[in-house]
Parts: structure tokens; C-alpha cells; sequence
């Protein structure tokens, strides 16, 4: 098997990259936190906490505003250009903010 082959074979036995929750958290600094607060806990009474969310439900959401499955003016336009690893990335940044009941 040629070099290249056997680099390609490798990489798709490999699998997918495992999500990265401190890459979440920088992207989410930029893009989530006006709306969706600092830490996913909103301020705003028509927007969601994110904070503590199950992983797989924010991954699902996160690509159905992506493909326009789920509308929304605002979430379309952000989830839009969002990669498959960067939505794993923010999904398990949000997951694993603990909550604490008064918060």
C-alpha cells in the first residue's frame, strides 16, 4: 500500500475527532454569550440556558438550526457556518457546566 493509502486509511479508522469542551468555550465567548450569557445561564426571558443541557440534545438542535430544520432568525444565521466539530465543541462546553439549584 502506497504512503498516501495507508495516511487516509489511517485517519478514517481513527474516527472522528473527540469534541474539545475549552474549544466550545472560546467559541462560545464570541458567538453564544450576548445572547445565551457567559456561562449559558440567559439573562434575557425569551432566550434559553444552555447551561448543563444534555450534550446530544444541543448537538441535535445545533444542526437542525444549521440546516434550517429548526427556524430561527438569529440561530440560523449564527449555527450556519458551524462545523459537525465545532457544534460537538460547544455541545460538550455547555454539558459540562454544573448547575446549582438558585442559580
Amino acid at each position: 500500500m502506497n504512503r498516501s493509502l495507508l495516511m487516509v486509511a489511517l485517519l478514517c479508522a481513527a474516527g472522528p475527532a473527540a469534541a474539545d469542551p475549552m474549544a466550545g468555550k472560546l467559541r462560545a465567548a464570541t458567538a453564544c454569550a450576548v445572547c445565551h450569557g457567559p456561562r449559558g445561564l440567559s439573562m434575557q426571558p425569551n432566550v434559553p440556558h444552555l447551561a448543563g443541557q444534555p450534550e446530544f440534545y444541543l448537538v441535535e438542535q445545533l444542526r437542525n438550526y444549521r440546516s434550517g430544520k429548526r427556524a430561527h432568525e438569529v440561530m440560523g444565521v449564527i449555527a450556519k457556518p458551524l462545523s459537525d466539530q465545532e457544534i460537538d465543541d460547544l455541545a460538550q462546553w455547555y454539558a459540562s457546566i454544573p448547575l446549582r439549584a438558585g442559580e
